[in-house]
């Protein structure tokens, strides 16, 4: 009878096991479709096309974004004498004003090369004012 006993612990100990093993399978197979779904969700989500932040315009030049958040386009886009990329017509609005024209004539006129304040009382102001008007 004592045998019988143990003998009928054991199989229950060894389907409890099995139970146990079950589950821990169970668990790990819903991980996995979990994180497959996860994948697919990221795969699915689509890339922005508009650059923001102040990288911005490098990216659209570059190619790596098709807009800013203005709407600049590459076409809209070029590099100024720095190196730095600006938009093309506020570049051409800029080397239209008249007193930056002045100054340049004025520049050239006294032969002045490098950094030279520009303040009033300086022969070049004197000069830059004279071509602006």
């Amino acid at each position: 009878m004592a045998a019988a006993m143990k003998a009928m612990k054991v199989m229950k100990k060894k389907a409890a096991m099995k139970v146990m093993k079950k589950k821990a399978a169970m668990k790990v197979m819903k991980k996995k479709a979990a994180m497959k779904a996860m994948k697919a969700r990221r795969a699915m989500k689509k890339k922005s096309v508009v650059a923001t932040g102040c990288m911005a315009k490098v990216l659209v030049l570059r190619g790596s974004k098709a807009r800013t958040t203005g709407g600049l386009q590459a076409s809209d886009l070029i590099k100024n004498k720095t190196g730095r990329v600006v938009s093309k017509k506020q570049s051409a609005r800029g080397k239209k004003n008249v007193w930056i024209i002045a100054v340049k004539k004025a520049r050239a006129a006294l032969k002045i090369k490098g950094f030279c304040a520009i303040k009033k009382g300086t022969p070049l102001y004197a000069k830059a004012k004279e071509f602006l008007n």
